[in-house]
């Protein structure tokens, strides 16, 4: 599963807590997550919106324990008309086994 465009948009807990049991449910146990978010210099705005800033630490934190970060990176994107945008980028493994209560074996 990859995000670049979504989770910086998510100023709510609630919706943040939202989409990570959203992506437990829908990423396998052992599977990839990558998730790119504004970088702690990006922007405070996007398309006139507020955002959530995040460096690795604090974008892995909100994905927890069930999520081991491999790697992460940040880059400096140029947009269309010249602007630097900072980016954080991480990428993470699922826990082996589903740890979220309640969940049902999946067969695939």
């Amino acid at each position: 599963m990859a995000d670049r465009a979504v989770f910086h948009f998510l100023t709510d807990p609630k919706d943040r807590a939202a989409y990570v049991r959203q992506v437990t449910h829908a990423v396998r146990p052992g599977g990839h997550v990558i998730v790119a978010t504004f970088g702690p210099e990006g922007p405070r705005k996007c398309s006139g919106l507020e955002v959530v800033r995040y460096d690795p630490d604090a974008l892995h934190g909100q994905f927890g324990s069930n999520f081991r970060l491999l790697r992460h990176l940040t880059e400096i994107h140029q947009t269309p008309t010249g602007a630097a945008q900072q980016f954080t980028y991480c990428y993470c493994k699922t826990s082996e086994a589903a740890e979220t209560p309640g969940t049902l074996d999946r067969k695939v």
